[in-house]
């Protein structure tokens, strides 16, 4: 494996196997912003980050079960959030929050197509510049070194192709389009490398654990670097390493209280789903569940091999580490087969755990986080002035250092725009128009009408999550988390009126929000303030928003 770079950095302990020519501007870019500005940057250098990012890992149906080495060199080492959520459960829009630090009503990325703005040369032109990896190179100084699949329609010709090299990487090896195994294309610094399907030299999350560790020995020394690695783990295809395709044998989705039963109450989507399943869609799901864990003991590995090497090299105690993935996953729930985007635990919330400096071993934190807070903490960790960023998250540095006393939310939103097609499945000739992803036994996953916003709040009173549709019926769902983990009895016509009505109110704040105003008083805040007389009209019903048509 040869690390190629786009500019120098300076000395090096070992000459690089290979580099191309440089281009002068990374060269004259301003590098004094972000030093002496925090405390997290005093001492000889500031923190180096790395952030790894899995692909549709789940957290509540044991998605972090197969990892036993991740939890114990980043989980064990540091702090497990355990009300971690996306903005949206797909990865295009989601995967644009943790980049951007924004809410998907405000980067406009809503689905995995280019018209859906993922990759779009809208996008590059008004959101990669405001990466906070963007930041991290031109204000702070870091060098930046992305591997594996950055945005689904990545590499696309209509979006630039292989060629574009997004803002603010020093190093780019990513993946053309979505997640695969083998048979895949890369851009190495904007040059296309295709792989076959050998394994010892192309499985692509052994290549990114390669190329990763390329990166660590032959950066420079001069500058703190930041490191993100997106593996194709555990998203379909799911073709396991070889020496782990016999793992997990008598393994099987979980059974759990929600598994293969009817979205009794629940949007039209939900309630489409056949129940109970086919025996063939049960075996189907089981295969998937057990090769999804499958696909992750290699993430496991290249997890131990990326921190054995931080602290051969003396780099492990002034770096920190996450460890995220870009959405949910489910296997049965209210009998849809296999899939996301849907506004349930299973689909929005995932792991989260974070190493380094200064964090104490073997904590768990309760604070509700989202993924739009990850551009936000690593820009506070390098030091910047997060008042400069248009980000609607918060930095969970301080939640990390033990601050004792921290002013934090009690809601986030997820917002979904639902995708359909035109025209009739030919596989499933009986379905109308309007629908997609159906599969297998013509369940659909989505609609053009399965557009939700919700907000979903934790606090010391509540673990409550209200959601709106954007359909004719205007649905709503809501669910009591504490006495119904499993959201099996939507409680939309039996919860009280006025918190009803001021849940509707804080959606409605939090769908038009931006920058400072994501982060005011939730319903539960101590801060929040309420007029009853905005939210009913004379009959006492709920006045409810519709989706803006451009989200």
């Amino acid at each position: 494996m040869r690390l190629l770079r786009l500019a120098p950095d300076g000395p090096r302990r070992r000459g690089p196997r290979h580099l191309p020519s440089c281009s002068l501007a990374l060269l004259l870019l301003p590098l004094g912003c972000c030093l002496g500005v925090s405390p997290v940057a005093a001492g000889s250098r500031r923190p180096n980050v790395v952030l790894l990012l899995t692909d549709d890992q789940d957290e509540v149906l044991g998605g972090m079960t197969p990892l036993k080495k991740t939890k114990a060199l980043i989980g064990e080492m540091g702090m497990t959030f355990s009300s971690a959520y996306v903005p949206s459960a797909l990865c295009c829009p989601s995967r644009a929050s943790i980049l951007t630090g924004k809410y998907p009503h405000n980067h406009h990325v809503v689905n995995n197509t280019l018209e859906g703005n993922c990759s779009s040369k809208s996008w590059q032109k008004i959101q990669e510049p405001n990466t906070f990896p963007a930041i991290l190179r031109s204000m702070c100084g870091y060098q930046t070194f992305f591997a594996g699949k950055y945005l689904n329609e990545y590499g696309a010709p209509d979006a630039g192709g292989l060629e574009h090299i997004p803002l603010g990487w020093s190093y780019w090896y990513a993946l053309e389009k979505n997640s695969k195994y083998y048979n895949y294309t890369l851009s190495i610094n904007g040059k296309a490398r295709k792989h076959g399907e050998n394994y010892s030299v192309d499985y692509l999350t052994d290549v990114l654990a390669n190329v990763s560790l390329d990166f660590l020995d032959y950066k420079s020394n001069s500058e703190p670097f930041f490191m993100m690695i997106s593996t194709p783990a555990p998203h379909s295809p799911w073709i396991a390493a070889p020496q782990y395709q016999k793992t997990f044998q008598n393994v099987f989705a979980p059974r759990n209280k929600n598994f293969n039963i009817h979205g009794t109450n629940k949007h039209w989507l939900i309630r489409q789903a056949k129940t109970p399943m086919t025996n063939s869609s049960i075996q189907f799901l089981d295969n998937a569940f057990r090769k999804r864990w499958q696909t992750l003991l290699s993430v496991d590995d290249l997890v131990e091999k990326l921190v054995k090497r931080l602290e051969f090299n003396g780099e492990l105690n002034n770096t920190y580490i996450f460890y995220t993935s870009d959405n949910g996953y489910h296997t049965g729930q209210f009998s849809l087969p296999i899939d996301k985007r849907q506004l349930y635990e299973f689909d929005i919330k995932v792991p989260l755990l974070i190493r380094g400096p200064g964090i104490k071993p073997n904590q768990t934190s309760k604070m509700l986080v989202s993924n739009i807070d990850l551009g936000p903490t690593i820009l506070d960790i390098a030091g910047y002035d997060l008042n400069k960023t248009q980000m609607d998250g918060m930095s969970l540095l301080p939640i990390l250092k033990g601050a004792s006393n921290v002013t934090w939310r009690s809601d986030v939103l997820v917002e979904y725009q639902g995708e359909g097609r035109n025209v009739t499945d030919p596989t499933c000739p009986s379905l109308s128009p309007g629908v997609s992803q159906c599969f297998p036994d013509c369940v659909c996953e989505d609609s053009y009408n399965n557009t939700y916003a919700c907000v979903r709040t934790v606090s010391a009173l509540w673990d409550l999550q209200y959601c709106e549709f954007d359909d004719q019926e205007v649905f709503v769902e809501v669910y009591n988390l504490t006495a119904d983990p499993h959201q099996i009895t939507n409680i939309a016509k039996s919860i009280d009126p006025e918190l009803l009505g001021k849940m509707n109110y804080r959606l409605m704040m939090l769908q038009s929000c931006s920058g400072a105003t994501c982060r005011t008083p939730g319903v539960f805040d101590p801060g929040y303030r309420f007029d009853p007389r905005l939210m009913f009209n004379n009959h006492g019903s709920v006045r409810t928003r519709r989706f803006s048509k451009h989200l």
